[in-house]
């Protein structure tokens, strides 16, 4: 083993300060990001009521989507780069570094060109009802426009905080977000542009990221934008995928689940006291605001990646198990807190998006937010396990745990459920896939924990 890595302050520095270090920017990262969503339902919800609601959420996809690709590319470059520099391969590092922002760049135009070309068929397979139609078309066609700048800037504050600058990635997303709601209410309410004032304070926000997290690259990283390391390489995107499928699959996942969700509420919701719209609107609030909550659990899982990364590539395995076990206490700890959030004040929390709304929508929101919500204090069981796989090169069991929760279980309990109990039966599906997600988590985690205790005295011995 190189004598260099192993003197790297990842590898030397007390565990908890590093923890600190990397995890709340990285929480504040996210958390500004969800802001781009919840500003904008807040705003719209003020604007335009039950309909703008229910047209952000049917957009809300795709928002899913670009999120998706994020972290394939931003993950799975920051894992590779972490690991290969554990190792001391400063070169491949290098290599690994520079293709993601080529790929970055790539995926990110074709997403945007894509989605304008097959707007609104679909919009039309992702829920949407002939009333929320009009408003979902013009904001997400705005929106489209940023696409590209979004997937940059939130992949591109993965890798800036790889390469050990937290706090730049944590501004350039803060300075997005913050022009975002300085611009939400003066070009939707002052410039009278509606749901469109929204969807282009959005895309400034994006731009705004994205250029700043280019500065950061053309700065600290020139070497980067040589043609050669720049240039997207498919054998380097196999390595850089696979350490990325996990959480790329969980996003596609929770995207076919909204689709799901969507069109179920739709025809059911016809069937019910509540109609189509309201549902539609309850649901998009209240996943908005279960952004808000995973914003931490994912930020204490990102702030964790380079420290387990490069400490399980130096074979450090005693500070690997110290990371993973602070960060579920933080994560068991916030996840508590928001589940009395959810249980206590249900209908305080949708008044924020819509003063205005029936008593039918308060009705539904409330209990759709106790039932659905029911298992969200052992929430971070299941992404911080799903993360630490990918952070210790096993994309395998992270992509197995991305899975299960969204496509094994959840899916078909909608289908089901909604069969037998109707609308009713929506809310029950997710506690009860979320709870046979976190058991399975939870034993492939003991078992990995016990392979690595296995590893550590034999490279004890060698030191």
């Amino acid at each position: 083993m190189d004598a260099s890595p192993r003197s790297s302050p990842l590898a030397t520095q007390p565990v908890g300060g590093l923890l600190l270090k990397f995890a709340i920017p990285a929480i504040i990262s996210n958390l500004i990001s969800a802001l781009y969503n919840i500003v904008d339902q807040i705003f719209i919800g003020r604007s335009e009521s039950l309909l703008g609601n229910a047209a952000t959420n049917v957009a809300f996809p795709l928002v899913t989507l670009c999120l998706a690709i994020s972290l394939l590319l931003g993950i799975g470059g920051a894992s590779n780069f972490s690991l290969a520099m554990g190792r001391g391969e400063t070169e491949k590092a290098e290599q690994i570094y520079g293709a993601t922002l080529g790929f970055l760049i790539l995926f990110g135009l074709t997403v945007g060109v894509t989605v304008r070309l097959f707007l609104k068929p679909l919009l039309v397979a992702f829920g949407a009802t002939e009333a929320a139609l009009p408003l979902a078309l013009t904001y997400t066609g705005i929106t489209a426009y940023g696409m590209p700048f979004h997937i940059f800037a939130t992949a591109g504050s993965h890798l800036i905080r790889a390469n050990g600058s937290p706090k730049w990635a944590m501004a350039s997303i803060t300075t997005g977000a913050v022009m975002n709601l300085i611009l939400d209410p003066l070009l939707i309410f002052g410039c009278q542009m509606g749901i469109a004032g929204a969807a282009w304070a959005t895309v400034a926000g994006q731009v705004a990221s994205a250029l700043l997290q280019l500065f950061y690259f053309l700065r600290y990283k020139p070497t980067l934008f040589r043609r050669e390391i720049l240039r997207p390489r498919l054998s380097l995107l196999s390595a850089i995928a696979g350490l990325g499928a996990a959480s790329f699959f969980n996003q596609v996942a929770m995207m076919l689940v909204q689709i799901a969700m969507n069109n179920t509420l739709r025809s059911y919701g016809a069937l019910s006291a509540y109609g189509s719209d309201i549902p539609i609107a309850c649901v998009g609030i209240i996943t908005k605001v279960n952004v808000v909550m995973m914003a931490f659990l994912i930020g204490i899982g990102q702030g964790c990646q380079p420290i387990i990364g490069f400490n399980y590539g130096a074979e450090l395995y005693p500070r690997v198990r110290e990371t993973f076990r602070r960060a579920l206490t933080a994560s068991l700890m916030i996840s508590c807190t928001f589940f009395l959030c959810f249980q206590l004040f249900p209908r305080q929390i949708l008044t924020i998006f819509d003063r205005n709304g029936s008593e039918l929508f308060f009705q539904f929101g409330t209990r759709y937010f106790r039932i659905y919500m029911a298992m969200a204090f052992m929430t971070p069981i299941h992404p911080l396990t799903s993360s630490f796989f990918t952070s210790i090169g096993k994309a395998k069991r992270g992509m197995l745990l991305s899975l299960t929760r969204q496509i094994l279980f959840l899916l078909p309990l909608i289908f089901l459920f909604s069969r037998l109990f109707g609308i009713d039966g929506v809310m029950f599906a997710g506690p009860i896939a979320d709870g046979v997600a976190i058991v399975l988590a939870a034993v492939l985690l003991l078992r990995e924990m016990g392979r690595i205790r296995a590893m550590e005295q034999p490279c004890q011995n060698t030191d």
